[in-house]
């Protein structure tokens, strides 16, 4: 059914396009839960500098960025060449390259909801997390974890929304690879180019539901939430 609705390529896409955002979302969380509790918790001059270069995906064209990856990942670099002789593959055009640069373009997206949440906590269940005896570790995964439930899945679902829309990024490092880098957004632009708009409106219909349900579903878990919370 999903084939002769979307066709055989345009479904190879769509696996391929939520692979990556699963591996990328999941991705993001381990690297920004750590990242998001030392910003909130630290003080220095330097923090709005730090901030606004992790904040820099959300401003920059997709192309400036895509650009300078494509340098980065490329085998003349010290990246791509240490890539190259640890898989004796190139990390340009490569499904890893794309994971590794959907990673850098969406991490505001995780990062930001994290950090916000994380700089609202009342330290007071830490303080008393430390008359009890419990390390910082511990004070993090028992007691900061759960009260940052909603931070958190909203940081998954707008990281994992955000790499399924990605277009100037992914094209510039991966090109439109069929079942290796053609994502979601290459396969409706290839499309239009092709003037198969009966293809392209299925493709854009299908975005623009998920995305209206992705976020109607955060409103309303971060909605639910805050009422319990207040009670």
């Amino acid at each position: 059914m999903l084939t002769e609705f979307f066709g055989a390529s345009t479904l190879e896409a769509i696996l391929l396009t939520l692979k990556l955002a699963f591996i990328t979302s999941g991705l993001l969380l381990l690297i920004a839960l750590p990242l998001a509790w030392f910003l909130a918790n630290w003080q220095s001059k330097a923090k709005p500098l730090v901030m606004s270069i992790l904040a820099l995906p959300l401003v920059l064209p997709p192309t400036v960025l895509g650009f300078y990856l494509l340098i980065a990942f490329s085998p003349q670099s010290a990246l791509g060449q240490g890539w190259q002789s640890l898989t004796g593959s190139n990390l340009v055009f490569s499904f890893e390259g794309l994971v590794l640069g959907s990673v850098i373009y969406s991490l505001p997206f995780a990062l930001q909801p994290l950090y916000s949440g994380f700089s609202q906590l009342d330290n007071r269940y830490l303080d008393v997390a430390k008359t009890l005896g419990f390390s910082a570790f511990e004070a993090f995964i028992k007691i900061v974890l759960p009260l940052s439930k909603a931070p958190i899945v909203v940081a998954l679902g707008l990281s994992f929304a955000h790499t399924i829309g990605e277009f100037g990024v992914v094209l510039m490092i991966g090109g439109n690879i069929p079942g290796e880098t053609q994502v979601l957004s290459i396969a409706l632009y290839e499309q239009v180019e092709a003037l198969e708009y009966n293809s392209a409106h299925n493709l854009a219909l299908a975005l623009l539901i998920f995305s209206f349900v992705m976020l109607a579903a955060l409103y309303r878990f971060n909605g639910i939430t805050q009422s319990d919370e207040a009670r």
